[in-house]
């Protein structure tokens, strides 16, 4: 009978956004993640109901594919009903995969395009299909495994828990056996580095410990543009390891650990910025033993003042005034430059595709911009309609989802005409 061995979970803002829209959860025999979506923090409400609905625990009857099948729907009820009842929620959405260990296999019910993969005798194995666009397009093949990975339409996803009253749930129940590791990711992870790389990653790692950190770190030097969710498990047969204990842990990357109530607690809900406990890998790194105290530097005696050269002093006049203007003037231009930093609106780029920009949408002299692209969409400006174009010239400014949720309008053709 397979039980799970230890298990870690990670999660991070990533280099680009200001706000931490994954979720998870971590407690066995189950386990999953979740990506939200939406404008203002709409996509944080969406995943943390999501798993919520998870740690609200499965139905008694059914098999285990049923069972995750029907809290996935009951957290698709909770997030449309939510996204209804508040129009700053409306359409929001989220992501959601889940595992539920068994005693000889795994079930998987999944939504989105967060994965789940599994690692077993060096290889990886990608237990889930996205729910993508570009991903039917790689299925009906229309594109390749390659140009999937680098289509810039490959984070519209056609499948989500919320936008819907009803959802429809993928579950496959796989065999696993004595070592298999589990890996549940959010695409923050996949969309910045390859299933090479993380297979390369897994094998070099010495415990799940490091392996989580390890792809946390690698996502954000390849750009960090989501947030990056990472939760790791590892199974074994009952008694192949008599000593084997479940040990757990959950991390914010680039936080302190949550305190307060339940961060105590062995593994619980995470959304943002988890609890977190202690934990140990599959191989606990040896401390290296204290080094010595450095010695006291042996120190040349000054003379005594009175053998002392005279030396003679000099008064320096600072001048305050323009020093402070200086300063004044300069906290002026930084503040204004990180204020613009946070505003994004939609344009073209000079190829005429629609894009997100970050920034103000003016020019300066001697040619400096007060704006950057963000993401730059496959769409060309010319395909849409004159009431469209009209929004992309008004350059109002949003927050970033804001911008990108009418990006992605645009795309799929949602956005109707005024």
């Amino acid at each position: 009978m397979l039980r799970v061995a230890e298990h870690q979970a990670f999660t991070d803002t990533g280099q680009q956004r200001r706000h931490n829209e994954d979720a998870y959860y971590a407690r066995t025999p189950v386990f999953a993640v979740a990506d939200g979506m939406g404008g203002a923090q709409a996509g944080e409400v969406a995943s943390s109901a999501a798993v919520e609905a998870v740690a609200a625990g499965l139905p008694e009857e059914g098999t285990p594919e049923d069972r995750l099948a029907a809290v996935v729907r009951r957290a698709n009820e909770d997030i449309f009903r939510m996204s209804r009842e508040d129009d700053s929620r409306a359409g929001m959405g989220t992501t959601l995969t889940a595992v539920h260990v068994g005693e000889s296999d795994i079930a998987i019910a999944h939504v989105g395009d967060s994965r789940a993969y599994r690692f077993r005798d060096g290889e990886l194995s990608r237990l889930t299909e996205d729910h993508s666009l570009v991903e039917e397009m790689r299925r009906r093949g229309q594109l390749t495994a390659e140009e999937a990975d680098e289509h810039p339409q490959r984070s519209i996803i056609t499948r989500a828990l919320g936008p819907e009253p009803d959802v429809l749930v993928d579950t496959r129940s796989w065999a696993a056996r004595d070592g298999d590791v589990i890996l549940l990711c959010s695409d923050g992870l996949t969309s910045m580095i390859s299933e090479t790389q993380v297979a390369d990653i897994l094998r070099e790692a010495t415990g799940l410990e490091q392996a989580g950190r390890a792809l946390i770190a690698a996502a954000n030097r390849a750009g960090g543009r989501d947030n990056i969710t990472v939760v790791l498990f590892r199974l074994e047969e009952v008694g192949a390891s008599a000593t084997s204990t479940d040990t757990t842990a959950e991390h914010d990357v680039l936080a302190e650990p949550a305190t307060g109530a339940g961060a105590s607690e062995p593994a619980t809900i995470a959304g943002g910025r988890p609890s977190a406990a202690t934990a140990t890998g599959l191989a606990a790194p040896v401390e290296a033993p204290p080094a010595p105290a450095d010695p006291v530097a042996r120190r040349t005696p000054r003379p005594p003042r009175a053998e002392r050269p005279a030396r003679r002093r000099r008064r320096f006049r600072i001048p305050v005034g323009p020093i402070l203007v200086l300063f004044l003037v300069a906290c002026v231009l930084l503040g204004a430059y990180f204020a613009s930093q946070t505003v994004y609106f939609v344009g073209t780029t000079n190829d005429g595709f629609v894009a997100v920009y970050r920034g103000l949408p003016y020019d300066l002299p001697a040619g400096v911009r007060l704006y950057s692209v963000n993401y730059e969409s496959g769409l060309p400006a010319d395909e849409l309609t004159p009431a469209q174009k009209r929004t992309l010239e008004a350059h109002k400014l949003r927050s970033k989802n804001d911008a990108q949720d009418l990006v992605r309008q645009m795309e799929t053709g949602e956005l109707q005409p005024r």
